[in-house]
């Protein structure tokens, strides 16, 4: 599986926070801080919208890196994404990102084959 394919499944490569970092776009991350802020009711800045990927080293925002319950749990479970845990399909942790992405899913499912 790619490196830039996330704990959840999700693919890091069409994050906005990710495309702004590679491509040093100061637009994108204003966007993102702005409609992050308004979906999170939080003080989010351009500057929160670094990230590298959640699988990667480097940079991560602040979500990624210390408030993603996924990917602490993934971190404790000693996995590298949700496809490699026994749990995957009925585990409440990831069940929001799954349900409602079906890519997500097959991707963890296909790491498992």
């Amino acid at each position: 599986m790619k490196d830039t394919i996330g704990y959840c499944g999700l693919d890091c490569e069409k994050c906005d926070a990710y495309i702004a970092t590679i491509h040093d776009d100061h637009a994108l991350r204003e966007k993102t801080a702005k409609l992050w802020a308004e979906l999170n009711n939080a003080p989010i800045t351009p500057e929160d919208i670094n990230c590298e990927g959640c699988r990667m080293n480097g940079v991560k925002t602040v979500f990624c890196s210390n408030l993603c319950g996924i990917r602490q749990c993934a971190w404790k479970k000693g996995v590298v994404t949700c496809g490699d845990c026994p749990d995957l399909e009925t585990c409440s942790t990831v069940a929001a990102i799954i349900s409602n992405n079906p890519e997500a899913l097959e991707r963890l499912r296909n790491e498992r084959e």
